[in-house]
């Protein structure tokens, strides 16, 4: 798979997670594609914590609003019925646990949902921006990533870069598989057709437990 395939697969895996009603907050990047693949069949409510409650569709270019951008500065479009307001209110929205789900990126994460998100030591980074916040006030935070980066492992035993948040992520989903963090540990719950059990553990830095009713992600 090319780039743009590995983030299709990913996005479109992650909405089928959603159900009607949810009240759902996109991380910056990868995250921002899911809303492209939302079924029509459900209403969900997706906030973006600059202000904003009700973002749609990604606009093609030339259809940008300037008024309207993601927490990431990338151009939306607001659904109908979409709400704004200050970042002071979007955190209290997040804070107060009224967001159902989180889905965001991941530098790396580990066998106890310990997520680092935010800081490559030596590196120029932006900040952890909302991240903390949306991994202790959202009631599920789920994971849109690639399994690795440059070939480099991104599911570890224990993240070895700073962490945003300590045992927060509840689910990881890549162009190879869908991970349930557990008590248990890593349970692969479903793979990608193009890929084995030991493409996965060998792409992986921690320990796996394949589900024994493991299923195909559809594609």
């Amino acid at each position: 798979m090319d780039k743009n395939q590995i983030r299709e697969v990913i996005a479109r895996r992650v909405a089928q997670e959603l159900k009607d009603g949810d009240v759902v907050n996109l991380g910056i990047g990868l995250p921002t594609l899911v809303p492209n693949y939302l079924s029509s069949d459900i209403k969900v409510y997706l906030q973006s914590e600059n202000g904003l409650i009700g973002m749609g569709r990604t606009p093609e270019a030339g259809n940008e609003d300037p008024h309207y951008i993601n927490a990431g500065g990338g151009a939306i479009l607001p659904d109908v019925g979409a709400a704004s307001f200050d970042s002071a209110t979007s955190f209290a929205i997040i804070r107060g646990g009224h967001v159902d789900i989180s889905i965001l990126g991941a530098l790396q994460v580990d066998v106890k949902g310990n997520l680092a998100n935010w800081n490559i030591p030596g590196k120029m980074v932006p900040g952890m921006g909302g991240a903390m916040d949306l991994l202790t006030g959202t009631r599920k935070v789920i994971l849109a990533m690639e399994h690795t980066a440059k070939g480099a492992p991104k599911i570890m035993t224990e993240c070895t870069l700073p962490l945003t948040a300590k045992e927060a992520v509840d689910m990881i989903i890549t162009e190879m598989c869908v991970i349930f963090v557990t008590e248990r540990g890593l349970e692969v719950a479903e793979i990608h057709p193009e890929f084995t059990k030991e493409d996965v553990e060998a792409a992986t830095a921690a320990p796996l437990i394949f589900r024994e009713n493991i299923k195909t992600i559809a594609v």
